[in-house]
C-alpha cells in the first residue's frame, strides 16, 4: 500500500520592517516605498497618487487647499483599502512657492520615514490669455512662482532624502517644447523647468538617483475651465494616462534612466 503524504501548510512569512520603519510587503511593485506628490488633491496629482498607492507605496499629497486634500486623503484611503495595499496615506497643506512651507513638508517626511524614494512634482497652474507684451507683472510672478521655482524649491529639499534607485518625475507640459501664443509666462515657466530637470539629471546620475521630464499635452481636467470652458475633453490623454506613464517611470530597472517623456492626445496635440 503507497504510504500518504502529508500536505504541510506553508507558513505566513513575517512581515519585513525596513530599518526606516516603512513596512515591506508584496501589496504591490512599489510596496515599501515613499512617495510624495505636489498638487496630490485633485486632477493629475491625485490620479498619480491614486496609481502610486494602488502599487503599495507609502504616499504624502500636499496642496493649497484644506478641504480639497482632506477629500482626496479618504479617496486615498479608500484605493488602499480595495486594492488590498499596505499603504499609508498622508496630506499636507504646502505653498511651493515659500521656502520655509516646502522644507517643512520634507522635514515631516524625514522624521516619519527617513527617506523619500520617489518625488513628483506636480504642482501647477496655467494662466488666463495676454500677448506677451500685455501679460501682468502679477500673474507672470506667480506662474514662474509655482510652476519653476516650486520645482526647484521641491527637489532642492526633497533629494537629499532620496537614496539611490530613487526617481523624481517633473510633470511639465508639451508646452516646454512648443510654443502657443498668449501664454508667454506658462510657455516661459515650463521651458524652465524642462531646463532645471536636465540639468538636475545630469547631476544626478553618479548617486543612481533618475530625474524625468514628463511631458502631457493637452489633459482632460478642470484646468480648461479657465480659459476654454467648451474644450473637447473627450480628445484629451486622461489623467489615469499619466499616472500610469509615471508608474511605468518609476518601476524601470535600477540601470535604466529615462529622461524625456511626451504623452500626447492621439488625434493630435490641441
Amino acid at each position: 500500500m503507497a504510504a500518504k503524504t502529508r500536505r504541510s501548510t506553508p507558513k505566513a512569512k513575517p512581515e519585513k520592517q525596513q530599518a526606516d520603519g516603512v513596512a515591506a510587503t508584496a501589496g504591490g511593485r512599489l510596496s515599501g516605498k515613499v512617495a510624495v506628490v505636489t498638487g496630490g488633491n485633485r486632477g493629475i496629482g491625485l490620479a498619480i497618487a491614486r496609481a502610486l498607492v494602488s502599487e503599495g507605496a507609502t504616499v504624502m499629497i500636499t496642496g493649497r487647499d484644506p478641504a480639497a486634500l482632506k477629500r482626496a486623503q479618504a479617496d486615498l484611503a479608500a484605493v488602499a483599502s480595495e486594492s488590498g495595499a499596505a499603504a499609508e496615506v498622508l496630506a499636507e497643506r504646502c505653498d511651493v512657492r515659500r521656502e520655509t512651507s516646502v522644507a517643512s513638508v520634507f522635514s515631516t517626511v524625514k522624521q516619519r520615514w527617513g527617506r523619500l524614494d520617489i518625488l513628483v512634482n506636480n504642482a501647477g497652474i496655467s494662466q488666463a490669455r495676454y500677448p506677451a507684451i500685455t501679460t501682468p507683472v502679477e500673474l507672470w510672478r506667480d506662474v514662474i512662482d509655482i510652476n519653476l521655482t516650486g520645482t526647484f524649491l521641491c527637489c532642492r529639499a526633497g533629494v537629499p532624502l532620496m537614496p539611490s534607485g530613487a526617481t523624481v518625475v517633473n510633470i511639465l507640459s508639451i508646452a516646454a517644447k512648443l510654443n502657443f501664443a498668449e501664454f508667454a509666462a506658462y510657455n516661459a515657466s515650463k521651458r524652465g523647468a524642462l531646463g532645471f530637470t536636465l540639468t538636475l539629471r545630469e547631476e544626478l546620475i553618479p548617486k543612481g538617483i533618475r530625474v524625468v521630464a514628463l511631458m502631457p499635452g493637452a489633459t482632460a481636467t478642470d484646468i480648461w475651465e479657465q480659459f476654454w470652458p467648451e474644450a473637447p475633453r473627450e480628445k484629451m490623454v486622461r489623467p489615469e494616462s499619466i499616472a500610469a506613464a509615471v508608474v511605468y517611470a518609476v518601476t524601470l530597472p535600477a540601470a535604466a534612466n529615462l529622461s524625456e517623456l511626451e504623452l500626447v492626445p492621439l488625434q493630435g496635440v490641441l
